[in-house]
């Protein structure tokens, strides 16, 4: 371009434009040659309309402002430091603002309030700022776990457990909304879902484009939803304390970076409502515990007729029971939901909390489901308390599924004619460590669901 000024110009009035929502603080253009180096240490005698100082020369008096300094204290605590009884400190690096000894603060997402005892760190000067990392003491004796976060108790971090965030997926297999990831947030490691995607960004023209999933380097805004509440700040106050990845639970690959927008109203609205009635005395009017059996295996493998027979049993020794089915389901709660990887895990998702709710009645709930993928099975489990999930795969070669074909729909799948239909088009992956491991294949239905009962019984369940 010969090192006209128009061209330059042009170039630079097109970038402040598609820049100008990208929330930069200052904008410099400086016209360089990177092959004969004109205006990178030197004024350039090929570009005399430019004026301004030079790249090296800008780069030696630039301003850098350190906004860590002057924002709110913000410390997650990284470490539980108790080398003995009489000590007990809380680790971690100081990401923003400044603490010493007698400053309030707060300790999140508890809410407990207390003083600062001792600050140990560099140069034991009982102070420390952004960019340090110590350990601190506190006055009182209130419980500070790994990912509680210390902070200025008169400008704190929001804490919720729903929030939404820009996310920039990094995994060549897709963003799913509703499966369960892990989020690593200020030294949490905590399960979370993608509940909504609620736009995707084109990274050339910045037009919010409709996406039902991310897929790898695309950038999307998502409404998340995390395990339990946890303490942080939006990305564009604190980059530390706004900022997140997500792991694939199954595969422990980084699949996501994150950045917080905001809170959801919602997640500040809504409120756990304690019952008079509780599991522990609607389980004890019943006579049993309650809990999930979790049939899962290939279309065909015999989960349903093994759970109805299964049910049968339950029934007769008086117990409590109820049993979803896929099938079932899709008439009434799910019938909105299809076939795709995304609808599968939905369809889980809900089965999953409808489960949960039994459990809470004090029933024994029966889902026998396909169930395909580990991350959906491992969500269910997760959302219910230490064994009450019993997950029972119900193991068939596919080619005795294929020859059973009780419904025809492998002969229709194998002709193309059904998408998407696992063991034929669609994986499934079979659980590595279940409850109970049943070789249907190699013994009659009664005999299993015997065995199912029989491990009831050895739990203590009934």
């Amino acid at each position: 371009m010969d090192f006209d000024r128009a061209v330059f110009y042009r170039i630079v009035e097109d970038f402040f434009s598609f820049s100008g929502e990208l929330g930069f603080g200052e904008i410099r253009a400086i016209p360089i040659s990177a092959r004969y180096g004109d205006n990178v240490s030197s004024a350039s005698e090929r570009m005399p309309w430019y004026d301004s100082p030079h790249l090296l020369e800008h780069l030696e008096m630039v301003d850098v402002e350190n906004k860590a300094a002057t924002e709110p204290f913000r410390m997650p605590v990284q470490w539980v430091n108790r080398p003995n009884s009489e000590f007990r400190g809380f680790s971690g690096p100081v990401v923003s603002g400044a603490i010493k000894a007698d400053d309030e603060i707060v300790v999140l997402p508890s809410g407990k309030m207390t003083r600062v005892a001792q600050v140990i760190g560099p140069g034991d000067a009982g102070q420390a700022q952004a960019g340090d990392s110590v350990t601190v003491t506190l006055v009182d004796e209130i419980d500070v776990a790994r990912g509680d976060m210390l902070a200025a108790p008169r400008e704190r971090p929001q804490v919720a457990d729903q929030f939404a965030a820009h996310l920039v997926w990094m995994s060549s297999e897709s963003l799913l909304p509703g499966r369960s990831y892990l989020m690593k947030i200020n030294h949490n490691m905590l399960p979370a879902t993608v509940t909504e995607i609620k736009h995707r960004i084109d990274i050339d023209t910045q037009a919010k484009l409709a996406a039902k999933s991310l897929s790898l380097n695309e950038i999307g805004v998502c409404n998340l939803s995390v395990a339990r509440a946890v303490a942080f700040d939006p990305y564009t106050k604190n980059r530390d304390t706004g900022a997140f990845i997500l792991i694939d639970r199954f595969s422990n690959e980084t699949v996501a970076a994150g950045m917080i927008d905001f809170a959801l109203r919602r997640a500040t609205n809504i409120h756990l409502h304690q019952h008079m009635v509780s599991k522990a005395v609607r389980s004890a009017l019943k006579g049993h515990r309650p809990a999930v059996l979790w049939f899962t295996g290939l279309p065909g493998s015999g989960k349903s007729t093994i759970a109805n027979m299964v049910e049968a049993h339950l029934h007769t020794r008086g117990a409590h029971t109820v049993l979803l089915d896929g099938d079932n389901v899709r008439h009434g709660l799910n019938k909105d939901l299809g076939f795709t990887e995304p609808d599968r895990v939905e369809n889980i998702r809900r089965i999953g909390e409808v489960a949960k709710l039994m459990t809470e009645a004090g029933l024994i709930a029966l889902c026998s489901f396909i169930s395909p993928f580990h991350a959906e099975r491992d969500m269910v489990r997760e959302l219910l308390e230490d064994g009450e999930f019993i997950e029972i795969f119900v193991d068939i070669p596919l080619g005795q599924c294929i020859a059973r074909d009780p419904k025809g729909l492998y002969r229709r799948a194998l002709a193309g004619e059904i998408k998407n239909f696992t063991g034929v088009n669609a994986p499934y992956e079979p659980p590595e460590n279940p409850e109970l491991h049943l070789k249907a294949g190699e013994r009659r239905a009664d005999a299993l669901a015997q065995e199912v009962v029989e491990e009831l019984v050895r739990r203590g369940i009934v």
